[in-house]
């Protein structure tokens, strides 16, 4: 009888074991894919590709070597297992590079490569990009963005822990939507009708009246007809509700302090990602407010622009109201509060002080809705008559409802797109180039 004890060490190494100190002069295993190809003379460079960055091997012609195998049939992304010794070089990735003695070759392309990933920039279109995905994203520039992404997901994750938050996995397939409308992906379930969830509200507000603070992270769907740069049919929430709040302005502290976690972070364990990419992650040490009918009266005035809907924000509002922002505060983010009832879901919960509006709110990064939160009714009777008053049916809520009539505490929270997130903070103007694989009006695949 054999047994496993747990991970196996592995003879293969990793570019972080390579460039420790001491390491110099030693023989080590390394795989990757050959990701360039660059002969001068006698001398082959191989440049590898692995998770963490770029590696530079080199063999030499005539030097000893531990078998016969001729390097001029390696090609271009060909998999490949390396054996050689450690030899510091400033010009080199990282340092230094591997004076290869043997090359056992694991696997090699059958056809040419539709695109040329080797470059430092993939210069053809986003739909060429989305067509060959999984090629494309060997693109170390493209690849980055989503090292960057799993930053953003990571500090999410860290932070909400660190704040006595707990992780949550709701389904995503219901009887109800918890935003209801008519952007919604219905589904025939064992011969029952069902829909694709909009949002995990219903389920997160819930979770409060068991563990009191809970996030998630998953996909939502909205089948929303939309053909924009801003707009997926799919894309990941990154979702938390907290309960025995006093006002809902405690949802918005508890992002701005994700933000500031998030981006020490990424300035700290990503930094090659955003050298890569050129970025400047943004000043989030103060984030302004303001009410949702000041911003619409301000950029109103200022920019010379008539105020179409009085209800909600228009996009190029958006974009206006954060130029606004940027200019007079120096500040990429800004939160809009007081958003008009008409207009939010039956369950956020309406001002005291003006019914008209409510103590909810979004947060727009560089004049993009990232954000939507607020307060949430946590009193049965009002949270029905509310209902009622939008004249709702209680068919298919039942489980939701029966949570209020047990006793629920005051509680609020908030969903952030973290492909909208992604994509400001890289300085992308289309959404799908922050998702891994998009889904849209005309894309199922890959």
């Amino acid at each position: 009888m054999e047994f496993l004890t747990g991970v196996k060490q592995q003879k293969m190494v990793r570019i972080t074991d390579i460039v420790t100190e001491g390491m110099e002069g030693k023989t080590v295993f390394i795989c990757g894919s050959v990701h360039a190809i660059r002969k001068i003379g006698e001398v082959v460079f191989l440049i590898l590709r692995k998770s963490e960055g770029l590696l530079q091997c080199v063999w030499e012609k005539g030097k000893k070597q531990k078998d016969l195998f001729s390097i001029d049939f390696i090609k271009e992304e060909s998999t490949v297992e390396v054996e050689g010794m450690v030899v510091c070089e400033a010009r080199a990735p990282y340092g230094v590079e591997i004076h290869i003695s043997n090359i056992k070759v694991l696997s090699v392309p059958t056809k040419s490569l539709p695109l040329p990933v080797a470059k430092w920039k993939l210069n053809t279109s986003l739909e060429a990009k989305l067509n060959h995905r999984p090629l494309a994203l060997r693109n170390i520039r493209e690849r980055a963005v989503f090292r960057i992404q799993e930053g953003i997901v990571r500090g999410f994750r860290d932070f909400l822990y660190s704040q006595g938050f707990t992780e949550i996995h709701t389904p995503k397939i219901g009887a109800k939507s918890a935003e209801g409308g008519a952007n919604i992906f219905k589904l025939e379930y064992f011969h029952r009708p069902a829909i694709l969830q909009q949002s995990p509200q219903f389920y997160k507000q819930m979770m409060v009246g068991v563990f009191d603070r809970v996030f998630e992270t998953g996909p939502v769907f909205r089948a929303e007809k939309h053909n924009t740069k801003r707009h997926l049919n799919e894309y990941t929430s990154l979702d938390f509700e907290m309960g025995y709040i006093e006002e809902f302005t405690e949802l918005m502290a508890m992002e701005t302090g994700f933000l500031q976690y998030m981006m020490q972070l990424l300035k700290t364990n990503y930094q090659e990602e955003i050298k890569l990419l050129g970025l400047s992650l943004p000043n989030v040490e103060r984030i302004p407010q303001i009410r949702f009918e000041q911003a619409k009266k301000r950029v109103s005035e200022k920019y010379q622009r008539q105020i179409r809907n009085p209800y909600d924000l228009e996009p190029e509002e958006e974009l206006l109201i954060g130029k606004l922002i940027q200019e007079e505060y120096g500040s990429d983010f800004v939160f809009v509060t007081h958003y008009p009832s008409k207009k939010r879901p039956f369950y956020a919960m309406d001002d005291p002080s003006d019914p008209t509006f409510t103590l909810s709110f979004d947060l727009l990064y560089k004049g993009l809705e990232v954000t939507t939160g607020g307060q949430r009714i946590h009193d049965y009777q009002k949270l029905i008559k509310k209902m009622e008053e939008r004249g709702m049916e209680t068919e298919g809520m039942e489980q939701y409802l029966s949570c209020f009539q047990c006793g629920m505490p005051p509680h609020g929270g908030l969903g952030i797109g973290l492909e909208r997130l992604t994509m400001q903070l890289i300085g992308e103007e289309n959404v799908r180039e922050a998702c891994l694989f998009p889904r849209d009006l005309g894309r199922l695949e890959p």
